[in-house]
């Protein structure tokens, strides 16, 4: 019997961020005999054949740990062929007393510039390391396999070009956070002209991240820019965002691979991004160099509107979520 567990935060397609998870488990479990979800919240309305969920979450982290090692204990037999914690490096840790002593594979699935302590001790205790690229994992090991990023192909189809002659409609998405360098952004826009700013993200708890998107509310008018900076919206919202603009910028700091530029590539929408991460999927004209203001502008006026097919062509070719799912089993069932 084919078995996987799977711990990840949260199980809601609605969610705005953590939304895209939903897909990865549907296309495990097409190639698994029985998928088992560890995870702090599920939507109960959700089902996927061949999935058991378990919840774990607590009033707090040390509870949540208790139970989470708890509810993976009872899972381990019969013997999965791995657990893989997604994205948080705490599960490895809490995982590997319960799971290395048995000699089952450990995986983490991590995609993030940011190296911290929980990642190098998530990193000596896993047996295996997943990425979407060999720059999106902060440490270098030998036991990381980049595999792509996931990207639901029916969730984005292609989609036709505004029509109209007006202003460059550039989308934004993500998190407010001064790692996304959403400064530059505004400023290159303004320098450009004729351009359109519309953002959606969420904001952290820390007010210092309150006060960042305050100074960007107060530079997009001292700019004179036409910019809407919005709060999240429902993962569902998000091909119509694709299908009404022109251009996705993307000016994340370099070993984050922002899975909306993978998403706005799917669906056929040029975008403009400065990590070099993305050098395998957007040609020299669709790139600019971080933080480059002037970049930017150069690219934005010369921008060409018409929809990019071949974008798609290259998400589905590296980062489908079928290629994801067969790659992650490939590599937990090698030797």
């Amino acid at each position: 019997m084919r078995r996987l567990v799977f711990a990840t935060q949260k199980l809601d397609e609605r969610d705005p961020i953590l939304g895209a998870t939903v897909a990865k488990i549907r296309a495990l479990a097409a190639r698994l005999d029985e998928l088992v979800v560890l995870c702090d919240a599920a939507d109960p309305e959700l089902v996927i054949p061949g999935v058991r969920v378990h919840e774990f979450g607590g009033r707090n982290q040390l509870e949540r740990g208790a139970r989470f090692a708890r509810a993976l204990e009872r899972e381990l037999r019969p013997r999965p062929i791995a657990v893989v914690a997604h994205m948080v490096p705490l599960y490895v840790v809490v995982a590997a007393p319960l799971v290395r002593p048995r000699r089952i594979r450990l995986a983490l699935w991590f995609a993030h510039w940011k190296d911290h302590v929980l990642v190098r001790a998530a990193t000596a205790l896993a047996t295996d390391v997943l990425s979407v690229d060999t720059r999106s994992f902060p440490i270098a090991t030998p036991k990381l396999t980049a595999i792509g990023h996931g990207i639901d192909l029916a969730e984005f189809p292609c989609s036709e070009a505004p029509a109209g002659d007006g202003p460059l409609r550039a989308l934004v998405l993500g998190r407010y956070s001064p790692a996304k360098g959403l400064e530059t952004i505004l400023r290159g826009a303004a320098l450009a002209g004729n351009v359109r700013i519309e953002a959606h993200g969420s904001v952290s708890a820390d007010p210092a991240y309150g006060a960042h998107v305050r100074d960007l509310e107060r530079l997009a008018a001292e700019l004179g820019l036409d910019a809407d900076l919005g709060g999240p919206v429902p993962r569902s919202e998000v091909p119509a965002l694709y299908a009404q603009s022109h251009v996705l910028i993307n000016n994340m700091r370099a070993g984050a691979p922002d899975k909306v530029v993978y998403e706005a590539a799917a669906s056929c929408l040029p975008v403009l991004a400065s990590n070099p991460i993305f050098d395998d999927l957007l040609p020299a004209e669709l790139r600019f160099e971080t933080d480059d203001a002037d970049g930017l502008a150069a690219r934005l006026r010369g921008l060409d509107r018409r929809r990019r097919p071949e974008l798609r062509e290259r998400v589905a070719e590296r980062h489908s979520v079928d290629h994801w799912a067969d790659a992650l089993l490939t590599t937990l069932q090698a030797r």
